[in-house]
């Protein structure tokens, strides 16, 4: 498989817009006709549209696209423009005097990392859908990764550059998991050995990772952390799912967000993880299925700050010692 990114899943598209004066961006997945949804949200501080009806018991079981975008609350303006671009293309759900497009998104806190009034706005997210292609994912500073961060509990000076990651994996038999994500989280991540890959640096110099679990115990009887941090995404599948078992995939994705990212799902993090599934391999295990979306999905975060590059006066992780001892 030459394509080791979401699009290597027959169908989706990506398309990434990013201004990196502010910087911020947006990111947008389109869908084929047909796409099951689902989500998983955790942490307590979420910025989202749309993620109440992708959970069983409600109607509409199709998605048309998943925006994820920097500018915080703003940056759900971007879902606008991709509705409109879609009711273009006749895409919706039909609701008999058109169509509505369903177009669930998630956001990050990027505001503080330059320049607040630049932010991701409906222009933005029908100019990612013009852009919207099956090559594979452009990843690092782009799209909604343009603006994100990791390591910000000793405030974003002391922060590394992140990124937008993308991986995948072919499970033989026509089978794919591949997972997109967009990391701008508060503690550190983390390689597979445990090693920092990105994180909070050591005050005073910042040359240093100061390993965000040795951090914890100093805020522990602080009223919160800093906020402004989460990891959104998209787990998908070419495999036939129902939305429950979508729902279920998004679920275990999750579990790759709490091996790559140290610590996860706090109060002050809005972590949310979309599921797609668009049926053209056929019905598979969704227990398989969502064992290898938590693989693909930590290998996304990992990918992300690896190929994060310094911006807005930030670091990438590659250029920061482990802490000593």
């Amino acid at each position: 498989m030459s394509n080791r990114t979401l699009t290597a899943i027959d169908g989706l598209r990506v398309g990434h817009v990013h201004n990196l004066d502010g910087p911020t961006g947006c990111t947008v997945v389109l869908c084929p006709p047909g796409t099951v949804g689902g989500v998983d949200q955790r942490g307590g501080a979420p910025g989202t549209r749309e993620t109440d009806l992708l959970r069983p018991l409600h109607l509409v079981e199709h998605i048309d696209a998943v925006v994820l975008a920097g500018g915080s609350a703003y940056g759900l303006d971007a879902a606008g423009g991709v509705m409109r671009y879609l009711e273009e293309q006749g895409t919706g759900y039909n609701v008999g005097v058109g169509v509505v497009p369903i177009v669930p998104a998630a956001i990050i806190f990027d505001l503080d990392l330059g320049n607040p009034a630049i932010r991701p706005d409906a222009a933005m997210g029908y100019a990612a859908c013009l852009a919207a292609s099956a090559d594979p994912v452009a990843e690092g500073s782009a799209g909604a990764g343009a603006g994100a961060r990791v390591g910000g509990l000793m405030g974003p000076g002391f922060a590394c550059k992140s990124g937008l990651g993308s991986a995948a994996v072919d499970l033989g038999d026509g089978l794919i998991v591949a997972a997109l994500v967009v990391v701008n989280a508060a503690g550190d991540v983390i390689a597979e050995d445990g090693a920092i890959l990105a994180g909070t640096r050591l005050p005073p110099d910042g040359d240093q990772f100061a390993g965000a679990m040795a951090l914890l115990p100093h805020l522990a009887r602080t009223p919160s952390a800093r906020p402004g941090n989460t990891v959104i995404g998209v787990a998908a599948t070419n495999a036939r799912l129902t939305k429950e078992e979508a729902n279920k995939m998004a679920q275990m994705a999750q579990d790759g967000l709490a091996r790559a990212v140290r610590p996860a799902h706090t109060m002050f993090d809005g972590d949310t993880i979309f599921a797609l599934a668009t049926g053209s391999a056929g019905p598979a295990n969704v227990s398989v299925i969502g064992a290898f979306a938590a693989e693909v999905t930590a290998q996304a975060i990992r990918r992300a700050v690896e190929t994060a590059t310094p911006l807005a006066g930030l670091p990438a992780g590659a250029d920061i010692r482990q802490p000593a001892g």
